[in-house]
């Protein structure tokens, strides 16, 4: 069994090899190394698993446990929350994303949950089949709902700065686009710390301090914009009909009297799992 983020793979037919691994990666069509290798994992199953019956489950974001065994619970800090920490700690106060777009996310109960069912459904075949564990299609949130919901959370939450103090939190400010997050990072940051760089050499470094602190911030934001980019601006979503078929089938082969493996996105109210689940799990796991 294998987790694969669904990607589009371009079928361009190439020459020559790039020299790194995240350029092949681009390359062939894939935004990052990440995807790309989870991708060609599968392929490998497809085409030597023989007479294994193989399952593919590919979710969308995970995020934190909605019920058990501990709601909110997560291990490391994963995806969309690392950018929610550095709001949180105002270390990032934008992002690009457009709010409007649907974002697809699943809680990681619900993922282990269909693998369970999954395996057992198909322990008896000789087939492959792949499971798409995601909320888009049947139960879509936008990125403004997350906004507005972090935002709620941890103003009436705040986190607390190194001197005890509550931290004043402002709205996240989104960009619908590169250019105008480029044009924004420009002016608002990139220009101050060239005019910082050249007084800290003027006066032999007293300011190397600041100037470290702040150019590191810097890059972090970048950073996590480069990484992210390829994901907050998709505009697709991804059809679970396979899901929702599996789990009418364990609900019509269920008596009533055994555990019941919950995978159904539809049954989620997104602000108050944000809010009221998942936002409290990252301040008390991630924080």
């Amino acid at each position: 069994m294998i987790n694969c983020a669904c990607v589009h793979l371009s079928a361009t037919v190439v020459t020559r090899l790039p020299v790194t691994h995240e350029s092949r990666a681009r390359h062939f069509g894939w935004p990052n190394t990440y995807v790309f290798t989870k991708a060609m994992g599968e392929m490998l199953l497809g085409h030597l698993r023989g007479d294994l019956p193989v399952v593919v489950i590919r979710p969308s974001i995970i995020t934190s446990i909605l019920k058990e065994p501990l709601p909110g619970w997560m291990e490391g800090v994963r995806t969309i929350d690392s950018v929610f920490l550095g709001y949180a700690k105002q270390a990032l106060k934008f992002f690009l994303v457009d709010p409007n777009t649907i974002m697809d996310v699943i809680p990681g109960d619900m993922v282990v949950n269909s693998m369970m069912v999954a395996m057992l459904a198909h322990s008896e075949e000789q087939a492959q089949t792949i499971y798409h564990v995601t909320s888009s299609m049947s139960n879509p949130a936008s990125y403004t709902t997350l906004r507005e919901s972090a935002h709620r959370y941890f103003v009436g939450n705040p986190p607390r700065g190194e001197n005890g103090e509550p931290i004043q939190l402002k709205e996240m400010r989104f960009f619908s686009t590169v250019a105008r997050l480029r044009m924004y990072m420009v002016i608002k940051y990139k220009l101050p710390l060239e005019i910082l760089h050249l007084v800290n050499v003027g006066l032999c470094g007293v300011f190397s301090g600041r100037y470290n602190e702040l150019s590191g911030k810097y890059r972090l934001a970048m950073h996590l914009i480069e990484l992210y980019a390829p994901y907050t601006l998709f505009k697709g979503r991804f059809d679970d009909m396979n899901l929702e078929k599996l789990r009418k089938a364990m609900e019509q082969n269920s008596d009533g009297g055994e555990y019941y493996f919950d995978f159904d996105p539809k049954k989620i109210n997104w602000d108050d799992y944000f809010y009221m689940v998942h936002f409290p799990g990252v301040l008390n796991y991630l924080a």
